[in-house]
């Protein structure tokens, strides 16, 4: 009877668990900049763009497709924003610079490459566009 009771208790947990990292991902995130840009993010950002949405994606990562295709829509439909994509299966140096845990991860950033906003996961195309209006005015 024992074990049927811990049995319970780790799926109760576990759900719990799920659904609390659920509930994280595709949420823009406010983070402090980076002191130091890696070069090869610094050479995507576009200086006649308001803002650049670099994608962090790595070669096997299935969400980073949809990404792909969402972010492309939204900036071809959206004047002042630009989209970018960097593979970051060989480059680990500038995962850890940019304290990037998980792919896709959408970073937004200024002409001078200062971070405004980041997405773990697929981002929600309202949230986000909603969360840029300020930054594309």
């Amino acid at each position: 009877m024992t074990g049927l009771w811990v049995l319970l208790a780790v799926l109760a947990a576990a759900t719990v668990l799920g659904f609390l990292l659920r509930g994280r991902d595709g949420r823009v995130q406010h983070r402090k900049p980076v002191a130091d840009l890696p070069a090869q993010v610094r050479d995507l950002i576009d200086p006649a763009s308001p803002v650049t949405l670099v994608q962090l994606s790595t070669t096997f990562c299935a969400p980073c497709r949809h990404t792909r295709v969402l972010l492309s829509d939204l900036a071809s439909k959206t004047d002042g924003l630009e989209h970018r994509e960097l593979d970051l299966t060989d480059l680990p140096e500038v995962a850890t610079s940019l304290k990037v845990l998980r792919t896709p991860t959408t970073v937004a950033f200024t002409p001078d490459g200062a971070e405004l906003l980041r997405v773990g996961g697929v981002p929600k195309r309202d949230v986000l566009a909603e969360a840029l209006r300020p930054h594309l005015a």
